[in-house]
């Protein structure tokens, strides 16, 4: 069948950390024999700062890694209608502009034969309702929410059983450990500084306890501030700026182990939602640590796939533990990749997004009879 994904960009990943699991679920929708299209606006503004960071180059990384991906962009004035026409599924991710997510939701009450949902991969839904519910989903099929957090708020406005958890996951035929494995030195950090959700935590978490365990440090991501490169300095931090998620794994597999720490909403005001990094990291075989999240969901063995502190402390310590522990890495880095491989891969997820779509079409199809 064919399937439409309008996303913010498929093309970068410069704070966009969404375009990791499209990246990876919609290859997995194509090698299922699905004729798959992403759809992204001509100047989406992940795009716009990576063009600008490091010019038409920067988008190699893409175009090598994922050659059966198809990416077409569009102008601010397209025809919604036009651009689906012929779809059998159409999914539409928050970060678009409501004027078209309500305008593709017109086209389906206007007798549009596809299913419509909407992809909700952020804390906005409590961090920022207001802008939320900007967006007119009336005619939406259903919404597909990144945690049960999210899902539950959509419940309680009233979508029940049309709302529906589709967790992230990992990209294995990408992510994986390293065919051969060569020496490991310090620890590695992939993420974005961001807008002061988690500066305290970074310190708590990261820098001072890499410091403490005496190992160095890496810190690839973007949107990192003057003050906070002096912040990095000061720790002995080595900030390499932006890496292509593609790299990723290479980059893990030169690193003893990595660090998770979540930004705050996720914390503490959205329990059982571990972001991208997690599935990564752990789908590469490195070891992790995380700083304090509840896994309400059980989406892993808190403790064998990965450690979990509750504090800067614990994080020195467990740290410490791993540096002079090389068995308790390699446990860890066996069982993190054997809970990825047997539940938390794109594959996974291509699985349940037709189960899903195979749910509401059944009564589209019954009323069509």
């Amino acid at each position: 069948m064919k399937i439409v994904y309008f996303t913010h960009s498929l093309r970068s990943c410069w704070n966009h950390g969404n375009a990791h699991f499209l990246r990876g679920v919609l290859t997995e929708l194509i090698a299922r024999g699905h004729d798959v299209v992403a759809l992204e606006p001509k100047d989406s503004w992940s795009l716009s700062n990576l063009l600008a960071d490091h010019g038409e180059a920067a988008l190699e990384a893409f175009s090598s890694s994922y050659p059966e991906l198809r990416v077409q962009t569009y102008a601010a004035a397209a025809d919604a209608a036009g651009l689906v026409d012929d779809a059998d599924l159409v999914i539409v991710h928050e970060w678009n502009e409501p004027n078209l997510v309500s305008e593709l939701g017109s086209v389906r009450r206007r007798g549009g034969r596809f299913i419509l949902l909407f992809h909700d991969t952020h804390h906005r839904a409590v961090s920022a309702p207001e802008e939320m519910r900007a967006y007119d989903l009336d005619d939406y099929d259903g919404v597909l929410a990144f945690g049960e957090a999210i899902t539950e708020i959509y419940r309680a406005a009233g979508w029940a059983d049309r709302a529906f958890t589709w967790h992230e996951a990992a990209d294995i035929r990408r992510f994986h450990p390293p065919q051969q494995e060569s020496d490991r030195e310090g620890l590695i950090w992939i993420g974005n500084w961001g807008d002061g959700e988690r500066s305290d935590e970074l310190v708590e978490f990261l820098l001072r306890p890499a410091r403490g365990a005496r190992l160095p440090l890496d810190i690839y991501g973007v949107r990192y501030p003057e003050a906070a490169k002096r912040v990095l300095r000061e720790y002995g931090a080595r900030h390499h700026g932006w890496i292509a998620n593609a790299a990723a794994p290479d980059a893990f597999a030169k690193h003893m182990a990595t660090v998770h720490v979540p930004r705050r909403y996720y914390a503490r005001a959205l329990p059982g939602i571990p972001t991208i990094r997690v599935f990564e990291a752990l789908a590469c075989g490195i070891p992790l640590v995380s700083a304090p999240w509840s896994d309400s969901e059980g989406l892993f063995r808190v403790g064998e796939d990965f450690l979990m502190v509750a504090n800067g402390a614990e994080m020195t310590r467990a740290l410490t533990q791993l540096k002079n522990d090389p068995g308790l890495r390699a446990s860890l880095a066996a069982s993190g990749l054997q809970t990825i491989r047997k539940h938390h891969t794109c594959a996974h997820r291509a699985e349940q997004l037709m189960q899903i779509y195979a749910e509401l079409r059944a009564p589209a199809e019954a009323v069509a009879a």
